[in-house]
């Protein structure tokens, strides 16, 4: 992350009897680069090396390096290839200490006791904000680093290189950090840019298919609400996508990035003060279907769905044209995800519906009045303020009863 010089605006001093006010007033802006490459621990490869010492050539600087689990599972030579990077690169690049294992998946960003280690593990070893923080992993794993590296001596430089398709296209790409707790999703977290994002479409091929399926959600997601070209373009290689083509893959992982990079640029709201947040079109139900399956449905798996069901509702509500409907679920049909759960129908034992729950969580996790993204159209996103529950309910056994039809 580069932290550009501030722009320092005028103070406002106001006088009211006897009470003096000077509001301070100031501007930083925020720059880094999000890369796509392949090969980065390829010692022939400089982008990790130029990243590192792009504002300071001459020093030596030192390399902090935590590993998703699971990457090490797909990939177990990689602590090898980097130790074989950093030697290359001696000069300029040399380890704190030896790569740190963390437990991947959700399961990282439920445990406190792993943020409080790896904190522990930067005292010990000297990691300063001259270091960097390099984080290998899916986005749980860099929303858990990124959290400590945040927070630790108000903020260590950190280099981001996701490991998922949905990490790549969307989590790893922008400035958010967290953890859960208290029973809620990012409970506690920061908005800290990283110093950098690097994607090596590399990791991609090491992943499961159902990985590879899952991210694919969000692109639908950005595409649906801020670019109808790009969701013509996901209809139009669905079966490419399906089939995981390499190609298409790292097309689609790259407009998807673009897209989310360009919302938090010009939206007027990157650290989210405000109660809208269209990014998480389809996530109010999907954050409170994680919890609902313990996590057993993948973050992509649970947006497919929530999306599925805002998109139902928005034609239910009149907003968008029935035939859209159909467009949106086959793309998810096409490539693999579901469009519903069986628990979308769970009651609890008052009778209603548990999945309702969930958009009461998600107006206090923004703060301020509930704010939904729903659609007007393929390609833009209208916001509404109230759910109606008579019409969520036609919505939810709408989607059941087009799956049970298949």
């Amino acid at each position: 992350m580069t932290r550009m010089p501030p722009e320092v605006g005028n103070l406002e001093v106001k006088m009211h009897s006897d009470t003096h006010i000077v509001r301070q007033r100031f501007r930083v802006s925020y720059e880094y680069p999000v890369a796509f490459t392949e090969g980065l621990f390829t010692p022939e490869n400089s982008l990790l090396l130029s990243t590192v010492t792009a504002y300071e050539p001459e020093r030596q600087h030192r390399l902090f390096f935590c590993i998703d689990s699971g990457v090490m599972d797909a990939w177990p030579g990689l602590i090898t290839d980097i130790h074989r990077y950093i030697h290359s690169h001696s000069a300029s690049m040399s380890l704190a200490c030896e790569p740190v294992i963390i437990q991947g998946g959700e399961a990282c960003k439920n445990d406190p006791q792993l943020v409080q280690a790896l904190l522990t593990k930067f005292a010990d070893d000297g990691v300063d904000r001259q270091s960097f923080v390099v984080a290998i992993g899916g986005g749980a794993v860099l929303d858990m680093v990124g959290y400590a590296a945040g927070t630790a001596h108000r903020g260590i430089r950190l280099i981001r290189v996701p490991t998922t398709v949905l990490s790549q296209n969307d989590a790893g790409v922008g400035v958010k950090n967290g953890v859960n707790a208290f029973g809620n999703k990012n409970f506690l977290g920061t908005f800290c840019p990283p110093f950098a994002v690097l994607n090596d479409v590399r990791f991609i091929d090491t992943l499961e298919d159902r990985d590879k399926r899952a991210g694919m959600a969000e692109a639908v997601k950005v595409a649906l609400i801020r670019d109808a070209q790009f969701f013509e373009w996901l209809c139009e290689h669905s079966a490419e996508l399906g089939r995981f083509e390499r190609s298409a893959m790292a097309y689609m992982i790259r407009r998807c990035a673009e897209l989310h990079l360009q919302h938090i640029a010009t939206s007027g709201d990157p650290f989210e003060y405000g109660s809208a947040r269209p990014l998480d079109f389809g996530h109010w139900a999907a954050h409170k279907l994680e919890v609902l399956t313990d996590h057993a449905l993948r973050h992509g798996e649970a947006v497919a769905i929530g999306i599925a069901l805002d998109s139902c509702y928005s034609v239910e509500a009149g907003l968008l044209p029935e035939e859209a409907l159909e467009t949106i679920c086959g793309l998810f049909d096409d490539v693999g995800l579901a469009c519903t759960h069986d628990l979308l129908e769970a009651s609890g034992v008052d009778g209603r519906l548990l999945i309702v729950a969930g958009l009461e969580e998600f107006r206090q996790h923004l703060g301020g009045e509930l704010t939904v993204t729903m659609l007007r159209k393929l390609g833009e996103g209208v916001e509404v303020h109230e759910i109606d529950e008579g019409l969520l309910l036609r919505s939810i056994d709408r989607l059941m009863r087009r799956a049970r039809a298949a």
